[in-house]
C-alpha cells in the first residue's frame, strides 16, 4: 500500500484496501474561460501527482458548458501550461464531447419524473428559492406532466424558444437546508456559437448536472476539486444515483491556493488585461501560469512551493515570499552567475595598463564541480552608483573616497578622486589598482571588507533592465477590491549595463546577477531588454 501523506492519499488507500476501487482514475477540469493562475497550479499537481503516486490515468477535461465566455485561444494556452509543467495527460477530453450523452441522460429524469421544464426566468427562480431559514416555493410547472415536459424539452433543443424563456429544472426539494438542492436549474436556452460545436445547440447544461456525467463516462473513480465545490457535492451525488452510476465517482474538496499579494480571480485577471493595468496575459507581473513562465519562474520550483505547502480542508493563504523563497532556493543551485550594474557609473583606474586582460569567473559555486568562463578586464569600468557614497554611514564596506573595495573575481581598487558636474553629482571615479591583489592568486596581503560587481566598458550592452513588485499592495490593504489595492509602481525601469555573455545565451536562460538579484532576457515588442525573475534578498521567515 502507498504511503499516504494528506487525507485525499487516505481516502484512496480505504478504498483500494477494501476493493471499492481497483485503480484511480482523476482529470483536471478547467474551464477554457481564460488563462491558468498560480492557484490551478495546485489543483494540477494535486489531479496528476495521484495519477503518478497511485499509476493511474489523468485526463485534461475542458469543462466547455458556457459558449458565451470560452475560446480556442484558451484552450491552447492551457495545454502550453500543463506541458510547461511537466505533467502528461492520458486523453483530452471536452464537455462537448458528451453533449448528446448528457441531453439523454436530462430525457431520462424527465421520464423518471426527477426533471420539468420550468417557465419562469433567472430572477424569478432566484426570488423563490427561499433563504438558509426559509423555504423556497415550488414552480407553477414542477408537477407538469412527463408528456408535456418531454414536448417542451425537445422545443428547447430546437429552438423554439427565446434565451430564458425557458429552463430544465431537476426536481428534488425545495425545502433542503443545501440550497443547491432546491430544483437546480440543470439546462438552460442560450444562443451562442460554441467554440468547438458552432451552433449546433442552443440548449446547455450547467456545471453541476454536466460535471458528474462528464466524470462517470470518462472512467474517474475520483473527481478532486476545490473547496467551493462542497455544498455542490450533494447534487453531484444525486445525479450519479438517480442516473444509476455504477461505480459511481467520488468527489473530494481539498483547499485552494490562495497567495498575499496576487489576484486569484480569472475575472478580476481578464479586467486587468483588458483595461491595460497589465500588457497582457504573459505580464511578468501576472499570477497566471504564462506569465510566471514568461517571467522566469522555473516549473520545477512552482510545483516544489505546491508540494511544500501540502494538501489541507482548510481555506488559507500563503505568503507571496514563501514562492519567492522556493524559487530563489532553486536558481541559486541551477543559475548562472553574471555582471550586470543596474545604475552604472564610471571608474577610470588611472595606474592599469592600457591593454586588456580575461579574469576567471565561477560560472556557479554551489556547483560540485568548479566550472569557470573568461570576462574581460581594462582600466574603463563601470560599478554601480549604489556601491559609492560621498557621506558613507558607519560601517560602510562599499567604495568611498579613499577608500578601498575588491572587485569580484578581479583587483583591489582605491578611490583616488571624485568628479562631479555642476550639480554636485558624482560623474566619475578615478581609482588605482593594486597589482598584487588579483583573485586567486592575492599576495598583497591587504583585507578588505567589500566586494562589489562590475562591467567592463567597451564590451558592456546597454540594456533597459526591469525590477518588479506585486501587483497587490500588502496585507494591510487585505479586504478591499483588488482595485483599490492595485501597486501603480510594481515596475521599475533602470537604464544599465551587463557583460556581453547574457546575449550569447538563449532567451530563457536564468542568470544571477551578482549582488542584485535573479534575472533573465525578455522580447518585448521586438526590443531586448533584462527582466527580474526574483530579488536576491529572502525575505521569507523560514
Amino acid at each position: 500500500m502507498v504511503e499516504a501523506t494528506n487525507f485525499i492519499e487516505q481516502i484512496i488507500n480505504e478504498e483500494l484496501e477494501s476493493g471499492k476501487v481497483n485503480s484511480v482514475y482523476t482529470r483536471f477540469p478547467p474551464e477554457p474561460n481564460g488563462y491558468l493562475h498560480i492557484g490551478h497550479a495546485k489543483s494540477l499537481c494535486i489531479n496528476f501527482g495521484m495519477k503518478e503516486k497511485y499509476n493511474g490515468k489523468c485526463n485534461l477535461f475542458f469543462d466547455d458548458t458556457n459558449p458565451s465566455k470560452e475560446k480556442t485561444e484558451f484552450v491552447d494556452a492551457i495545454k502550453a501550461d500543463i506541458k510547461w509543467l511537466g505533467f502528461t495527460w492520458d486523453k483530452e477530453t471536452y464537455a462537448s464531447d458528451y453533449f448528446e450523452d448528457i441531453y439523454n441522460f436530462a430525457v431520462t429524469l424527465i421520464k423518471d419524473g426527477k426533471a420539468f421544464v420550468c417557465d419562469m426566468n433567472a430572477e424569478e427562480i432566484s426570488k423563490n428559492r427561499g433563504t438558509l431559514t426559509e423555504a423556497g416555493k415550488e414552480s407553477p410547472s414542477r408537477n407538469r406532466s412527463v408528456e408535456e415536459n418531454l414536448d417542451l424539452f425537445q422545443k428547447m433543443r430546437n429552438g423554439e424558444f427565446k434565451d430564458g424563456e425557458k429552463c430544465l429544472r431537476a426536481k428534488i426539494d425545495m425545502a433542503s437546508p443545501n440550497i443547491n438542492m432546491r430544483d437546480p436549474v440543470i439546462y438552460r436556452i442560450l444562443r451562442q456559437t460554441h467554440h468547438r460545436t458552432g451552433d449546433k445547440w442552443c440548449i446547455y447544461p450547467m456545471y453541476d448536472f454536466a460535471h458528474p456525467i462528464c466524470d462517470y463516462m470518462q472512467g474517474v473513480t475520483h473527481s478532486l476539486c476545490t473547496l467551493e465545490f462542497e455544498d455542490h457535492r450533494p447534487l453531484y451525488d444525486w445525479v450519479g444515483i438517480e442516473l444509476g452510476f455504477s461505480p459511481k465517482p467520488r468527489q473530494i474538496e481539498f483547499a485552494r491556493l490562495n497567495v498575499t499579494n496576487l489576484v486569484m480571480s480569472k475575472r478580476y485577471l481578464k479586467k486587468l488585461v483588458e483595461d491595460g493595468s497589465v500588457d497582457g496575459w504573459d505580464d511578468p507581473r501576472m499570477p497566471t501560469l504564462t506569465g510566471l513562465r514568461r517571467r522566469g519562474i522555473p516549473a520545477e520550483a512552482l510545483k516544489d512551493f505546491c508540494a511544500r505547502i501540502g494538501v489541507c480542508k482548510a481555506n488559507s493563504e500563503v505568503q507571496i515570499s514563501y514562492l519567492e523563497a522556493c524559487v530563489r532556493e532553486y536558481l541559486n543551485a541551477n543559475a548562472e552567475r553574471a555582471m550586470a550594474v543596474l545604475n552604472p557609473l564610471k571608474v577610470t583606474i588611472t595606474n592599469y595598463p592600457e591593454t586588456k586582460e580575461e579574469v576567471d569567473f565561477d560560472i556557479n559555486p554551489n556547483e560540485e564541480i568548479k566550472r569557470t568562463r573568461k570576462i574581460t578586464f581594462s582600466k574603463n569600468i563601470f560599478i554601480d552608483r549604489d556601491d559609492f557614497s560621498l557621506n558613507p554611514p558607519p560601517k560602510y564596506f562599499r567604495l568611498k573616497q579613499d577608500g578601498m573595495v575588491r572587485l569580484k573575481n578581479a583587483y583591489i581598487i582605491k578611490c583616488d578622486e571624485v568628479i562631479t558636474d555642476g550639480n554636485g553629482e558624482v560623474v566619475e571615479l578615478k581609482c588605482s589598482y593594486v597589482p598584487e591583489s588579483k583573485s586567486g592568486s592575492d599576495t598583497s596581503g591587504l583585507k578588505v571588507k567589500g566586494v562589489i560587481q562590475w562591467v567592463e566598458a567597451s564590451t558592456a550592452v546597454d540594456v533597459e533592465i526591469r525590477k518588479y513588485g506585486h501587483l497587490l499592495k500588502d496585507e494591510e490593504y487585505a479586504g478591499q477590491d483588488f482595485s483599490e489595492r492595485m501597486n501603480t509602481e510594481s515596475v521599475t525601469v533602470y537604464n544599465g549595463k551587463v557583460e556581453p555573455y547574457v546575449f550569447t545565451c538563449e532567451e530563457d536562460k536564468p542568470y544571477q546577477f551578482m549582488r542584485t538579484g535573479y534575472f533573465k532576457r525578455l522580447n518585448v515588442g521586438g526590443k531586448e531588454i533584462v527582466s527580474e525573475i526574483v530579488s536576491l534578498k529572502d525575505n521569507f521567515n523560514k
